[in-house]
């Protein structure tokens, strides 16, 4: 299973933005740059990021982007969402309507829906801060 580009862009992005605003806005040039990522993307994921209410923008002269709140108040799973919609293994919603199954859940159903449960239970107790101070004293996220 691989996680969408778009989202690993925009959890790299904002654990940059964590690290480096220091409560200033900070350019999406700066970013790109520290990470290795195409400023054109990044200015396609922040539009969504901003819409979603995730960072704000700071127009101007030394302007760029901000955390909308807490870097301890803002998870993984929320970036994700915001960037690429649900996070889901399954391809069918809620009760399934797996169309090659005419309706019925497929045999393997209830094992990717478990997992859906345990990859967003995971991500929404990830947040940009507890990523950030994981990262810096040397253990695993």
């Amino acid at each position: 299973m691989k996680l969408a580009a778009k989202s690993r862009y925009a959890v790299m992005a904002l654990l940059d933005l964590t690290c480096y605003s220091h409560n200033k806005p900070l350019s999406l040039y700066k970013i790109s740059e520290r990470q290795g990522l195409s400023l054109d993307y990044l200015e396609q994921i922040f539009t969504k990021l901003r819409q979603n209410g995730i960072v704000k923008a700071v127009k101007g002269p030394g302007g760029g982007y901000l955390l909308a709140r807490a870097s301890e108040n803002t998870t993984i799973a929320e970036i994700i969402t915001a960037v690429s919609g649900k996070i889901k293994t399954v391809r069918c919603e809620g009760a399934c309507n797996c169309e090659s199954h005419k309706g019925n859940k497929c045999l393997a159903h209830n094992i990717w829906e478990s997992l859906d449960c345990i990859i967003l239970n995971h991500l929404n107790s990830l947040s940009l801060a507890s990523v950030i101070k994981k990262t810096k004293i040397g253990t695993n996220v």
